[in-house]
């Protein structure tokens, strides 16, 4: 059983003082998501094409709650084989977030799936107002703290349904973590092809 941190009201701050975890800029620390890219089908770009047009339609409108689970995460985690043995999606409990937009308040959750025990995805959710990537980080870093293979790097995967940010966390022989680049379905081309890239190096990590 997976044991879980309560996360709801850490900071970036919290996290690191409670566990002495430090960002590591060192370029050898996460080389997985920079190396070469592991090839995708061109079935497989062709229906990345059709999840990124389908986004980029719905965004011009306010987004009902699960459209970026709907929409963009659940077609990748199929494409990258979450949904077939080994891994085994499950949810945990949804975090509530809140932020000022231009006066009002704007509430949200962040979801937290686990796919492995070794890899977590955060999809952060929101009615009014698409929240940072980065503002789920510091529950994805207390959720890779929890991982119970202590010897082992764990991995997670943060987005808003526009941007991605992979996250290595290491915690032998001290904790350190390190992020990817920001991956965007607002950049030209199709970002989402290195994210299900990605996914796959990361599925094939986890299961070795």
């Amino acid at each position: 059983m997976v044991q879980t941190i309560r996360a709801e009201s850490l900071n970036l701050h919290d996290v690191e003082a409670k566990f002495g975890l430090q960002l590591t800029v060192d370029p050898q620390f996460f080389v997985e998501w920079s190396e070469e890219l592991l090839e995708i089908s061109a079935s497989e770009k062709q229906a990345l094409d059709r999840v990124k047009a389908s986004y980029l339609n719905l965004a011009k409108y306010p987004m009902l709650e699960n459209t970026v689970k709907m929409v963009v995460l659940s077609p990748l985690l199929d494409l990258a084989g979450f949904y077939l043995p080994p891994f085994r999606v499950t949810s945990e409990e949804s975090i509530q977030v809140t932020a000022e937009d231009e006066g009002v308040l704007v509430q949200g959750r962040i979801d937290v799936l686990v796919l492995q025990e070794q890899l977590w995805v955060l999809a952060i959710e929101s009615k009014r107002t698409t929240f940072s990537v980065s503002l789920a980080l510091p529950q994805l870093l207390a959720y890779l703290l929890s991982n119970p293979s202590s010897t082992k790097p764990a991995f997670g995967l943060i987005t808003n349904g526009s941007d991605f940010i992979f996250v290595k966390l290491t915690q032998q022989p001290t904790p350190q973590y390190a992020l990817s680049k920001i991956f965007s379905l607002l950049n030209p081309g199709n970002d989402l092809y290195g994210v299900l890239s990605n996914l796959k190096r990361l599925a094939q990590l986890v299961t070795q």
